[in-house]
């Protein structure tokens, strides 16, 4: 996605983008984020946009929705909203 600076049509290394992502977020006093970061935020917001977790599944290579769901954190939202509406 990102061209480096060494010529030619190479994209970046994984340790330099790390060295970017991290360098960003240090700016703007963020914590844990990674490269992976960006994968599951575009997961995320994949599956938002379309609920097409089968499509989602196979781009992220897993064995079954239920992890895909829950790498992006999707169950957990839920979990959260449901808690945030739950009353005794």
């Amino acid at each position: 996605a990102f061209r480096s600076r060494q010529g030619g049509n190479r994209p970046i290394d994984r340790s330099t983008a790390y060295r970017i992502l991290r360098e960003a977020a240090e700016y703007v006093s963020l914590d844990e984020v990674g490269t992976h970061t960006l994968r599951k935020t575009f997961g995320y917001h994949f599956y938002q946009q379309t609920k097409d977790v089968a499509m989602l599944q196979e781009l992220f290579n897993h064995s079954s929705p239920h992890i895909t769901l829950k790498y992006i954190g999707v169950n957990q939202d839920a979990m959260d909203r449901a808690m945030l509406k739950y009353k005794i």
